[in-house]
């Protein structure tokens, strides 16, 4: 089965473990996306977002070292930015402002993920 190709596609990965992130990184830049980060955490995470004027599609992981990624999450969707979560949390421990948001279970691998960001980019998904 041929996978979505992210050619040009700006991928933000927000993740704190540095062998998942770096796992995912090289995924996305297999599948032909530049990765923008991966960044460790919400500080960090933001003042990418603010830096960068065309982000396509974002991976969150929800708890960066006991911090929760929700006012990534907030930034990415006030930009019209789509993204998933990365977790092991059940989907009841997100916040309702954020019920049925794409969830991929941890661990992440690569045809789970790249399942999961082929719906985020299509042009119906942003807006």
């Amino acid at each position: 089965m041929a996978e979505r190709s992210l050619h040009g596609m700006r991928i933000l990965v927000v993740e704190d473990e540095y062998l998942l992130a770096d796992d995912l990184r090289d995924t996305l830049v297999e599948a032909g996306a530049e990765v923008l980060g991966p960044v460790p955490s919400v500080n960090d995470a933001q003042a990418l977002i603010a830096a960068e004027a065309k982000i396509d599609a974002a991976v969150l992981d929800i708890n960066l070292r006991g911090e929760m990624v929700f006012p990534v999450a907030d930034a990415l969707r006030a930009r019209g930015v789509p993204f998933a979560f990365a977790t092991g949390y059940d989907e009841w421990a997100l916040p309702e402002r954020f019920a049925g948001s794409p969830r991929v279970e941890k661990p992440l691998k690569g045809a789970k993920v790249m399942s999961l960001l082929g719906p985020l980019l299509e042009p119906s998904a942003v807006g």
